[in-house]
């Protein structure tokens, strides 16, 4: 596996100063040939794109898809109209590449960015397709994304259990995705900025090879992102590896300590 290190950043905002620490890494798997993944990690800006479609549309897809997101990121406008708009220009990428012509082609886009402009700063999750962001709070894990998937839309109707849903044969199926025949429109979350938060963006490739459980487990053995990353990314493999595997893990500290109560 590559090196993976962990990136620090100290971040002033109107509720004080905090201290991100994060760290990424994304592996191809045991049983594919290329990688169509793609991952962007640079601040405030963290984003996994699961590309499909062919056997190099996928990873056109997706490169497009982060190759736009970065834009926004060294322009310092990370807005959900920023955001689309970004989205949009890597759909028209994609469909103009000469080597994308599968009809499947498309990308997930999933991650989560802080956004400090206002008096209140908070994150934002945004997801389009089955990537997930979990949110690792006060020893609890917890799903923030919702997968656009018929899987999800089968549990979702009461049609299938989570557990059924594991070995589903439509597991695969996503129903949304940035691509040529689809809206670029992500679904976004607001949460609150608290201090020990961890966050954990991955393509399904985690997923497949690890339980909610399991990557609770891991994120509690390592405290620090990179350990983390390397942790469940090892352990993914080790299950199996039957996909590219993208994993980003995000820690939130406050510097400064909260201001005294009278």
């Amino acid at each position: 596996m590559p090196d993976v290190s962990t990136h620090t950043r100290s971040v002033e905002t109107a509720a004080g100063t905090w201290s991100l620490a994060w760290a990424a890494t994304t592996h191809t798997g045991r049983r594919r040939e290329i990688n169509q993944d793609a991952v962007l990690a640079s601040y405030p800006l963290f984003v996994v794109a699961d590309g499909m479609g062919g056997h190099i549309g996928g990873e056109i897809a997706s490169s497009s898809a982060v190759d736009r997101l970065s834009a926004t990121v060294e322009g310092g406008d990370v807005t959900p109209r920023a955001i689309e708009k970004a989205l949009a220009k890597a759909v028209r990428d994609i469909a103009s590449h000469p080597k994308a012509t599968d009809e499947g082609t498309g990308t997930t886009v999933t991650g989560v960015y802080l956004d400090d402009a206002g008096d209140e700063p908070h994150w934002v999750t945004l997801n389009i397709g089955d990537s997930r962001v979990y949110l690792l709070r006060e020893h609890s894990l917890a799903q923030v994304t919702t997968d656009h998937s018929v899987v999800q839309e089968l549990i979702s109707s009461g049609r299938l259990s989570p557990e059924e849903a594991e070995n589903h044969p439509y597991g695969n199926v996503i129903t949304r995705a940035v691509g040529p025949s689809d809206g670029v429109t992500p679904d976004y979350v607001r949460l609150d900025l608290v201090d020990g938060d961890r966050f954990v963006v991955c393509s399904d490739g985690l997923t497949k090879e690890l339980t909610d459980y399991g990557i609770q487990h891991f994120l509690d053995a390592n405290p620090d992102p990179a350990a983390a990353v390397e942790a469940m990314m090892a352990a993914a493999l080790e299950n199996g590896g039957r996909d590219n595997i993208t994993i980003i893990v995000l820690n939130v500290v406050r510097e400064d300590p909260s201001p005294a109560v009278d």
